[in-house]
């Protein structure tokens, strides 16, 4: 079906207006705004920008798969989604001989060989002496990268470093001539709406240009802790990975990584590292190797609505500390489990991913002002960050008291839908608690409760009870008395289990549902 052109929506909302009468006041609208026309081509800029973007294959061997050995040549390698890659499945099953994999006549089975695996990406060249960026995952463990100029000139390059935590790396060529080269620009800048242009290498055809608009800022995909992508209705498809986003002025504002889709092909949502990031990853990566980010040192956890309640907060924001790494900087700056941490550096922290993002982007060694919500109040903290370890550097778990013992029965926490006892040997044998564990463990959870909808689980560890730390059974049941009497909905734990610590808001009974026993 054809669309009506602007006239003929014009004219059909024209003819709409006069079979209906206006209504006596007429609401105005907010502001009034003009958008610049689309541009009659983008070959100007395509023709300036197209050398400087560039083909990357990259190859290493791998092991043949069990049962191929001697049974036929292997399927071609060809980058996921080829319309060519089915084909040839199909065409080597048919051909295979028959028992190609099999075991007969008492004849030994030779290892199986190797095999090279390749796989195909774009990147772009950012300095005539050769360096240039693409996704680390377009080169991930390969041992040979070769990348090809528009020209079809084949170049070897070397890995120069890699960020596998934000998808980035760079590369080095070595060129008899200068070679063409793009620009960083201000991913900052780029608005909703603006338009943009994306080229690379999609399914290994070679460098191809599509065009489109900003669709949306700031987005988490869940790919990783520093989500901020650039969404884009430019076409993005596998083996676009690498390429580059720009503006209308040709300077780079993004790299593609990433594509939504059901079938492998691109539906008008990919998403691109802002140039911001990139551009200071490539830096680094550049001048030490490796990237380096500022580090706070704390387990972060989204504040909820009932969490927020529970502490006093008026609105749903900050990120909830769950942890503190003993001796980092949090922890030299005094910031404790159970605080909401609501500005960094004077930039408020919306959400929980926020605040990942802000530390990173920070200078290691700087001093910077931390606003935490602790007791009913604003509390500020100054912590310096440092470098954010490995994650084989980092430590796991927390030190905490030794456990006191205590014989008691387990008791019933009435309309939170709960039993508790104190940590005894038995106890930590039938649910495998550390010697040092302290606090209170669950041992029993009413089903269909509102602990049940939780998550909470028979062997979970209270720790603290509305940021207070607990050691026995009354001291549980004195905090969540006092949350009572101030007439809170909800009660604020935390939990430790085998995944970890995290908060939980306990919604608090009414007097009369508290009183009636469960079942």
């Amino acid at each position: 079906m054809r669309l009506p052109n602007s006239s003929l929506l014009r004219t059909a909302l024209m003819g709409s207006m006069v079979a209906f009468a206006l209504p006596a006041v007429v609401a105005l609208p907010l502001a009034s705004a003009v958008a610049r026309s689309a541009p009659d081509s983008f070959a100007d800029l395509a023709e300036k920008l197209l050398p400087a973007v560039v083909n990357i294959s990259s190859s290493q061997n791998v092991p043949t798969r069990p049962g191929t050995q001697g049974g036929g040549p292997e399927v071609p390698s060809f980058p996921p989604g080829s319309p060519f890659e089915q084909f040839f499945k199909d065409f080597m099953n048919r051909n295979r001989p028959p028992g190609g994999g099999g075991g007969g006549g008492g004849s030994s089975q030779q290892p199986a060989p190797e095999r090279r695996a390749q796989s195909l990406g774009s990147g772009f060249i950012i300095d005539p002496s050769g360096y240039i960026v693409t996704n680390n995952h377009v080169i991930e463990g390969a041992d040979e990268i070769t990348v090809t100029l528009p020209d079809n000139t084949t170049l070897k390059a070397t890995l120069v470093g890699k960020d596998e935590t934000g998808d980035i790396a760079l590369l080095k060529v070595t060129s008899d001539k200068p070679l063409p080269f793009v620009a960083f620009g201000d991913s900052d800048k780029s608005r909703v709406g603006d338009w943009v242009l994306a080229i690379g290498n999609p399914f290994g055809l070679g460098g191809s240009v599509t065009a489109g608009i900003v669709s949306a800022r700031n987005r988490n995909i869940h790919q990783g802790p520093y989500d901020d992508f650039i969404q884009t209705d430019a076409a993005i498809n596998q083996g676009n990975s690498g390429g580059p986003l720009f503006n209308m002025d040709g300077e780079v504002i993004g790299m593609n990584t990433a594509i939504y889709s059901r079938s492998g092909g691109s539906v008008g949502i990919g998403f691109s590292i802002p140039s911001k990031m990139v551009k200071t990853i490539v830096a680094q990566l550049k001048d030490v190797g490796h990237p380096v980010r500022g580090w706070l040192g704390v387990r972060i956890q989204q504040v909820t609505s009932d969490i927020a309640e529970s502490v006093g907060l008026k609105e749903t924001t900050g990120a909830m500390v769950a942890g503190v790494n003993e001796g980092g900087p949090a922890d030299k700056a005094k910031i404790r489990n159970g605080d909401i941490i609501l500005r960094f550096n004077g930039r408020d922290v919306k959400d929980m991913p926020a605040l990942p993002r802000a530390v990173a982007e920070t200078e290691v060694g700087k001093e910077v002002p931390i606003v935490v919500w602790r007791d009913g109040k604003e509390v500020t903290v100054t912590a310096k960050l440092a470098e954010k370890p490995s994650e084989a550097e980092l430590a796991a778990g927390d030190t905490t008291g030794k456990a006191t013992p205590d014989t008691a029965k387990p008791v019933d926490l009435v309309g939170l839908g709960l039993k508790i006892a104190p940590i005894t040997p038995d106890l930590k044998d039938q649910f495998q608690l550390g010697d040092d564990q302290t606090g209170v463990v669950i041992v029993e959870v009413t089903p269909n409760s509102q602990a049940t909808e939780r998550g909470l689980k028979p062997g979970d560890v209270i720790v603290e009870v509305q940021q207070t730390e607990v050691k026995s059974v009354d001291d549980v049941k004195k905090r969540i008395e006092a949350v009572r009497k101030e007439k809170r909905k909800s009660v604020l734990i935390l939990v430790k289990n085998r995944e970890g610590l995290r908060w939980v808001p306990l919604p608090l009974a009414s007097p009369a549902d508290r009183d009636k026993k469960p079942g």
